[in-house]
């Protein structure tokens, strides 16, 4: 990078703000050494914390507020009664140019709403999404969305793949990503009528994307496809439904090498393999979920995450900030709406 960049970071949101976003920081900070950072939150509780963190204090400015959004709140609530909280001042940061993308662990539906009222979405987009990482078989996909939209029509399931197609492109570094839509089946008559329809426009699209077709419940975690959408309601129902698995197996499986000195015995053999696959499920990993579709990089992080996960949630921001994600949305969008006025879309549809 030629410049450095700037983080606007909601000091005060999470299970464990601000002690848990202060050493994510420091952790960010390692790992991009050319980021600066901006804290909003209670400076009395802020300061303490980076006492001990000389290097991150050299690249961080505290901006004291001693509002806070909590996890209660509604989001009506949060939008009208919080414009001096720690959460939507890091979001007006982004917003008047001071920062380059905001990181916030708190309260889910005021930090979307607060991103749409302030950053507002891009040309072209309706509504904005939630998206991000899951792990496969395959190593890594992009789900998409994961709880903003609980019902969605034919147009935004296209926005919805057009962005996600970008976004794996962007985060994954894949050249051309494959895309399913999330159906009750692979055949092509099955599904409602929005999917029938965001299908058949995905497949007659000009744009050089590798439209799958549809994919079935199991095939997210089988790595089918690099980009999965589907609606809101859909998505959060199938994401918290596998996080629930992995934590059930995880238990049982701990529970299964304590039974006996024996099975105590096979799980030392096995140590290095389990340490592998509990690396790559850890939702560590994917923590930082990207609100595609505003005017703006935003990006969401689990509210329940540690450090690390707070630190790979600032790292999902870097790299969207970085290589001009939204630019390439708004192109992408552009050819969409080009192609859908041509003459042979009007008489192949």
């Amino acid at each position: 990078m030629d410049k450095r960049l700037t983080i606007a970071l909601d000091a005060m949101g999470g299970d464990r703000a601000p002690e848990v976003v202060i050493k994510g920081a420091n952790i960010a900070r390692d790992r991009h050494p050319e980021v600066d950072f901006l804290l909003f939150g209670d400076e009395g509780r802020i300061q303490p914390l980076l006492r001990g963190m000389a290097k991150l204090r050299r690249v961080c400015t505290v901006c004291h507020t001693e509002v806070a959004v909590s996890g209660e709140d509604k989001p009506s609530a949060a939008l009208r009664n919080g414009r001096r909280s720690s959460m939507r001042l890091a979001i007006d940061a982004v917003h008047d140019g001071d920062a380059s993308g905001v990181v916030s662990a708190g309260n889910t539906g005021a930090f979307m709403a607060m991103a749409k009222w302030v950053l507002k979405t891009l040309p072209g987009i309706d509504r904005p999404a939630i998206a991000s990482l899951v792990p496969t078989r395959r190593g890594e996909s992009v789900m998409l969305d994961l709880g903003a939209n609980i019902q969605c029509d034919a147009e935004n399931l296209v926005q919805f793949a057009i962005m996600g197609e970008v976004y794996a492109r962007t985060v994954l570094g894949l050249k051309q990503p494959t895309i399913g839509l999330l159906n009750v089946g692979e055949e092509v008559f099955k599904g409602h009528e929005a999917v029938q329809t965001a299908s058949a426009i995905l497949r007659t699209t000009s744009l050089p994307i590798k439209f799958h077709g549809f994919v079935e419940g199991d095939d997210p975690w089988s790595g089918t496809v690099d980009v999965v959408v589907t609606d809101g309601f859909t998505g959060n129902v199938a994401i918290k439904t596998a996080e629930g698995m992995v934590r059930l197996y995880s238990g049982l499986l701990r529970s299964a090498f304590r039974r006996s000195p024996l099975t105590r015995l096979g799980y030392l053999l096995v140590r290095s393999s389990l340490s592998e696959l509990r690396n790559h499920l850890d939702a560590r990993r994917y923590n930082g979920a990207m609100l595609l579709g505003l005017n703006g990089i935003a990006v969401k992080s689990h509210g329940s995450t540690d450090a690390v996960g707070f630190a790979n949630a600032i790292g999902v921001a870097v790299e969207l900030a970085v290589r001009g994600f939204n630019d390439q949305i708004i192109e992408e969008l552009r050819r969409v709406s080009e192609d859908q006025r041509s003459p042979q879309h009007v008489v192949a549809s």
